[in-house]
């Protein structure tokens, strides 16, 4: 999750960029090409050490209760032989799912489909009451799958969920260290803040919960843990920030609070009357 989170006001971006011919701005693209596909080709080469990891087979028997009704971590396969689960912020009291989680879920719907018939299961889990949560589900307009881990040590031994004594004493391990989040700071930032709020909770019970992501494998009837990422580690699964980061003024954030809502959440947004559509309508 970013903590750099709140919109900057307007800016006027003329002022503050350089202004060259077409000839200049192709020199600087593509020295900027350069850069970008260095960057892809180590984006691959990581992509082939996350597949090189070593598994961890998965002996402990978990249960999860779904849409279908009880099950096992090998019924969340569906059938296929690759899982990959969004560990969705969402505790037993939150009285809604987290909204930064909300905006990376809202994507799902589009690529689940894609992913199953490529022999992969996406999809999220809670720790929350199963009927909460398919009544949030229902409310956002979501159709991918989504497990409520409640009960269950699931959350907690892939470390996206502690309890209040591990709070107290300061043995919150999030993101393979102990202490070094944001969450974990005594004064939280604003964008943490926010987030309780927007989950009806206090913050100390919001953070309790963290997101996450991590890949299993089904083998030979046996399940084994092949991957895990946290914090900044999603980035890449957010999808509008993929496509902010290449916006002329990018993320555009302060560390003030969040600009984000809910999708149901955002204001109407107001119509143009300088746009195209409406020029053509007063000239009809």
């Amino acid at each position: 999750m970013s903590t750099n989170a709140k919109m900057s006001e307007p800016q006027n971006l003329r002022r503050e960029h350089k202004m060259v011919s077409r000839d200049e701005w192709l020199a600087a693209r593509l020295g900027l090409l350069k850069a970008e596909k260095e960057l892809t080709r180590r984006s691959d080469e990581l992509a082939r050490r996350r597949q090189e990891l070593p598994w961890v087979r998965i002996d402990k028997e978990y249960r999860f209760e779904t849409d279908e009704g009880n099950a096992s971590l090998a019924d969340l396969f569906r059938g296929r032989s690759q899982l990959l689960i969004y560990h969705y912020m969402f505790g037993p009291d939150y009285t809604a799912g987290c909204a930064t989680c909300s905006t990376i879920a809202d994507g799902f719907n589009g690529f689940v489909v894609h992913l199953a018939n490529h022999d992969v299961t996406l999809s999220a889990v809670s720790r929350v009451p199963l009927a909460k949560l398919k009544a949030y589900k229902r409310r956002m307009g979501w159709s991918f799958p989504w497990a409520s881990s409640l009960g269950s040590d699931f959350n907690f031994d892939f470390n996206v969920s502690f309890t209040e004594e591990q709070q107290r004493e300061g043995a919150i391990e999030y993101n393979y260290e102990r202490g070094g989040h944001a969450m974990d700071m005594t004064q939280v930032p604003p964008p943490v803040a926010d987030n309780a709020a927007m989950a009806g909770t206090d913050v100390a019970t919001y953070t309790r919960e963290r997101p996450g992501m991590s890949a299993f494998v089904l083998e030979d009837g046996v399940v084994y843990h092949t991957y895990s990422t946290y914090a900044r580690g999603l980035d890449g699964l957010w999808g509008m920030y993929q496509w902010l980061d290449r916006a002329p003024k990018g993320r555009n954030e302060t560390e003030a609070g969040i600009w984000w809502r809910r999708h149901d959440e955002y204001e109407p947004l107001p119509q143009n009357a300088g746009s195209c559509c409406h020029a053509a309508e007063g000239h009809a």
